[in-house]
């Protein structure tokens, strides 16, 4: 080393620092990509991207080759500042050349390339990847043999070795992601993401229409009468059934209906020929995988059944799509239509309305975990059928139980938490 100018000496000194510099960069850029984004530029084509997701592959041993050429460049360069010290200053300067490299190599080895990774971590890494890649290749043996020895000595320590996908994400890591992409991603559209991975734990019950509710076409009435409820009904599809809905036969497309009427070809017999058989969905099946069988038998409409195979409700595919993208119809059935404003900032009520529906449309936050609708949650709350007059608060909701009939609730009054509310006992009759 005698032989080697101090000029040249420096000039390597400072290569060092550099190329430690380089490793510590590339460290924390390949290790702080958006791993989605790499996948994508990836499969676009881009060249860096490739190498650096193949590299990532294998974090070990990605990391065995920077930490070789990281350690090996702090190393050397240690030694090459120990001679400089001795050749000017001799033995009494090497703590002080110590001291000035531990600097240097902290500040432009360490905490400013990796900011820069941090900060750009795509400009960093993708070029770093041309070079890494080879270099992996060269010294391989080397760096399969560390990890070897360090994969053992894990295992020694019973720390599990199993390899993991850089592509694993969680449904609640997801809706993090989504939460937090505001600026890329409008709010409207954050919401139908979200809806969308909400659905599996919404289940039909929660957005059928209740039997009581459901409109259908008794083909014992008389035909004039069945011809003014086709002509007369809202509702595109509906169940047809003999004296009640335990009898149901099938359901009409109103618009087959009226093709036959205007064509003149409409009588009973037709009408008992174009029904179709029945689609029936177990209680409890979740949204999400009953959007996936409407997709796969090809129906928008399903009655759903209890595991007795008694008629709970309708489900119709527009009560799914809504849970995702907000009400699109005026007009549905069992709908905030059952709900009516008053001057006070109260509501009136019926008892069969959804408590979902409720929430969502006037933005309350009445419990929803064993009751489905109002009269089951009062009925619940209670535990007795109320009589008319009676008051309860539910949640920060007073509630006025204005008519019943029979063993249900027919319509209450409902006080929002922000609206004022005059003093009543709770509960009282």
């Amino acid at each position: 080393m005698n032989s080697i100018s101090v000029e040249a000496q420096f000039g390597v000194l400072v290569f060092l620092i550099l190329l430690s510099a380089f490793f510590s960069a590339a460290e924390i850029g390949l290790m702080t990509l958006n791993r989605y984004r790499l996948r994508g530029l990836a499969n676009a084509g881009h060249r860096g991207a490739r190498l650096a997701r193949k590299l990532l592959e294998r974090p070990d041993r990605l990391l065995g080759v920077i930490l070789i050429g990281n350690n090996f460049a702090n190393i050397a360069a240690s030694s090459i500042a120990t001679l400089l010290a001795l050749q000017f200053y001799g033995e009494k300067a090497i703590a002080v050349a110590a001291g000035l490299l531990t600097f240097l190599v902290l500040v432009f080895a360490e905490v400013a390339p990796k900011t820069l990774a941090a900060l750009n971590p795509e400009r960093v890494a993708f070029p770093a990847a041309y070079v890494l890649q080879p270099l992996l290749w060269l010294l391989y043996p080397l760096v399969w043999l560390i990890n070897a020895i360090a994969n053992r000595s894990l295992r020694i320590f019973g720390v599990s070795l199993r390899r993991k996908t850089g592509d694993e994400i969680t449904a609640e890591e997801l809706r993090a992601l989504v939460r937090e992409a505001d600026v890329l991603i409008p709010e409207a559209h954050q919401d139908m993401l979200l809806a969308i991975l909400d659905l599996e734990k919404i289940v039909v019950d929660d957005v059928m229409v209740p039997r009581g509710k459901i409109e259908g076409v008794n083909l014992d009435a008389e035909w004039d009468d069945i011809v003014n409820q086709i002509t007369s009904s809202r509702y595109t599809r509906l169940p047809v059934y003999h004296g009640s809905l335990d009898n149901v036969t099938g359901m009409i497309h109103m618009r087959r209906m009226l093709n036959l009427m205007r064509e003149g070809k409409l009588d009973r017999e037709s009408f008992e020929q174009a029904v179709i058989e029945p689609y029936f969905i177990p209680s409890g099946t979740s949204l999400n995988t009953q959007l996936l069988n409407f997709r796969q038998v090809k129906r928008r409409v399903g009655l759903v059944v209890d595991e007795y195979g008694d008629i709970q409700g309708l489900v119709a595919l527009d009560e799914i799509l809504e849970e995702i993208v907000g009400d699109f119809t005026t007009q549905t059935i069992g709908r905030i239509e059952d709900v009516t404003p008053q001057d006070d900032g109260s509501f009136l009520v019926r008892g069969t309305v959804s408590l979902r529906d409720l929430n969502r449309k006037l933005g309350w936050n009445l419990p929803t975990d064993e009751s489905r609708t109002l009269n089951g949650l009062i009925v619940e709350y209670l535990e007795d059928i109320p009589e008319p007059g009676t008051s309860l608060m539910i949640h920060g909701y007073l509630v006025e139980i204005l008519r019943t009939r029979g063993t249900a609730i027919e319509t209450a009054r409902i006080q929002p938490a922000s609206a004022p509310a005059p003093e009543t006992p709770s509960p009282s009759s």
